[in-house]
């Protein structure tokens, strides 16, 4: 029987040790704060090469019946291009980012959006990157069967609660396995099958966050985690080996849990995100006078304090 490989790209590396791996897509957007991933739009995909696919939304019929819904109750999706040839028994399968929302209000806020209701996604999208079609693009898996699972839980698949007051699903876990059993009856069954032939790979991009202190002192980072972990109940989800030693919210952060991820697993992360920079070492709630300012702008003069940090 031949060898199938089955490579699974997600969100964040909390994931890593149920099923696969976890990766971070674009992670921007904590909170209610901005949202800066990128997707393309329709008016870009105008202006780039007409071969380039526009990959419609496919909702997940039946998955309400399991309770698995995006933050406002609608159906979870997913985009596929199928693969051919060499590679139409591969997956390669991409949790989109995008970010938490880490209290009442931001959760509310976020499903009004792409990132909280399937209502406001992108009825179809370009596949581009490391899921174009295109070989002198994408040379390793530009024929495989490339799938895009979007983001609308809040938590980066990882919650399984609801607040009933304000009717705010938390249901990260079930998306998860509806999806990977909705890709399952689609053809990956038969990695399944293969089971002792099924080679699974991780890569965590962009998956990092560190549990730094910023300028007046204080964990803005980790107060916006604990945040996550306790808005949506996660504590009862996170990987025992790590909460067995440390708080629930500190496994939160992938770096406590990368010990225990047997699956081999590639970490990707750039070295200056100017975006976790600014966020974790001067937060608008830690710096109300900004004085990191010259980061943002390539142009700009460093200063000694910038410097220290």
């Amino acid at each position: 029987m031949r060898s199938v490989l089955v490579w699974i790209a997600v969100v964040v590396c909390l994931l890593c040790s149920v099923a696969a791996v976890v990766q971070s897509g674009s992670s921007d957007g904590f909170g209610n704060s901005r949202d800066t991933e990128t997707e393309i739009s329709f008016l870009e995909y105008k202006l780039m090469a007409p071969s380039v696919p526009m990959v419609p939304l496919t909702l997940i019929e039946g998955a309400d019946s399991k309770g698995a819904v995006c933050l406002d109750g609608t159906l979870p999706g997913y985009h596929l291009d199928r693969g051919f040839g060499s590679g139409a028994n591969s997956w390669p399968i991409q949790l989109e980012g995008g970010g938490w929302c880490n209290n009442h209000r931001s959760c509310v806020y976020r499903k009004t959006s792409r990132r909280g209701s399937s209502k406001f996604m992108e009825k179809a999208l370009a596949f581009t990157g490391i899921l174009s079609n295109k070989p002198e693009e994408n040379l390793d898996f530009f024929n495989w069967n490339r799938i895009k699972l979007r983001y609308c839980d809040g938590a980066s698949f990882s919650g399984d609660s609801q607040d009933e007051s304000s009717q705010l699903f938390y249901r990260g876990q079930r998306i998860w396995q509806v999806a990977m059993e909705e890709f399952l009856s689609l053809g990956m069954k038969q990695a399944n099958q293969a089971l002792l032939w099924m080679k699974v790979k991780c890569l965590s991009d962009v998956g990092m966050f560190l549990d730094a202190v910023d300028v007046s002192g204080g964990h803005s980072l980790r107060n916006m985690f604990q945040g996550v972990v306790t808005v949506q109940n996660l504590q009862k989800d996170l990987s025992s080996t790590c909460t067995n030693h440390l708080d629930p919210t500190s496994c939160f952060f992938p770096q406590n849990l990368v010990s225990d991820i047997k699956t081999p697993m590639f970490l990707l992360n750039t070295a200056y995100d100017s975006w976790q920079i600014q966020e974790s070492l001067a937060p608008p709630t830690a710096d109300p006078d900004p004085i990191l300012p010259t980061i943002q702008d390539p142009n700009g003069a460093c200063c000694k304090r910038i410097l220290k940090l």
